[in-house]
């Protein structure tokens, strides 16, 4: 299985970061690696895709929810109920459709 790149160390910050910090981060690292300050250093093109990539996943506070919950539990979240990427994983809201059922709330008399 392939280890997910820790986002908040390519942006040198803490994972307790604010999101102002965050985008502090990113905004001087873009600046640094850009490719257009630096065309005679392929290197730099890399690490601006990286930085890059990663403000796009912790800079969103949904997006860094997701991927927080995936550095702590794995990639099924808490309980591991999840699937893989192509995966089927449970869905808690089913639920409620099973205990209808069960209990006589919709299924066929």
């Amino acid at each position: 299985m392939a280890q997910t790149r820790d986002y908040y160390a390519v942006l040198g910050v803490a994972s307790s970061a604010t999101q102002e910090e965050i985008k502090k981060a990113y905004r001087r690292l873009a600046k640094r690696y850009h490719p257009d300050a630096n065309q005679n250093d392929p290197k730099a093109a890399e690490r601006f895709k990286e930085v890059s990539e990663a403000y796009q996943v912790v800079g969103d506070p949904d997006k860094r929810k997701q991927y927080d919950s995936g550095r702590l539990f794995g990639p099924g979240g808490p309980g591991g109920f999840g699937a893989g990427p192509g995966g089927a994983g449970f869905d808690p809201s089913s639920f409620g459709d099973i205990l209808s059922n069960l209990f006589g709330g919709g299924g066929p008399g």
